[in-house]
């Protein structure tokens, strides 16, 4: 166990304690939550810059990493789809949460096939990442009706946009082992 793998296991200790506080009737309770979130988006990057820095990448770390981030980013929008109960926010969220449960088994899938490097994380991917992370974090800190929590939903719409788009860039990538040709 080191120093990256601590900090992904963080992320979902985090989880529990970022849930109990969302729902605390506080007046704090959105900015704490969205302070909580942004540890957990900052933890993700340092994990990994640690994990390359220190030359500590782990087969455990490689497993969890990406297991946390979705864990954390799915409870945080099936919080806020709760929260502000409406349609606006319900289609880029599920958007966002049903590619990744693609993208996921289709990992799983390909790293079964001996295809795993044809679904590696993309460039678009990283961006999807950045605006989703911005974007669930205004939305924590700023109320429903608030200007800013307007803001948050575009940058989550342009978030499952990139979703989409990262989504069909590997399917195509995986396109040939998912569909083979017959041999003839």
């Amino acid at each position: 166990m080191n120093l990256p793998n601590i900090l992904t296991m963080s992320r979902i200790v985090m989880i529990p304690v970022f849930v109990v506080i969302f729902y605390l009737p506080m007046q704090w309770s959105y900015l704490v939550s969205a302070i909580i979130f942004a540890l957990a988006g900052l933890t993700d990057w340092l994990d990994g810059y640690l994990a390359r820095k220190l030359n500590q990448s782990t087969p455990f770390g490689a497993f969890l990493d990406p297991v946390a981030d979705k864990l954390m980013v799915a409870v945080a929008l099936a919080v806020l789809i709760e929260e502000y109960s409406a349609v606006l926010l319900t289609i880029p969220a599920t958007v966002i949460i049903g590619r990744e449960i693609v993208i996921s088994a289709l990992r799983e899938w390909m790293a079964e096939m001996g295809s795993r490097a044809s679904v590696a994380v993309s460039y678009i991917g990283k961006i999807k990442t950045t605006a989703q992370m911005a974007a669930i974090v205004g939305l924590l800190a700023f109320p429903p009706g608030n200007f800013w929590a307007y803001v948050a939903i575009g940058l989550l719409y342009i978030a499952a946009v990139l979703t989409l788009w990262s989504m069909i860039l590997y399917l195509r990538a995986a396109w040939a082992d998912l569909f083979p040709k017959e041999a003839g």
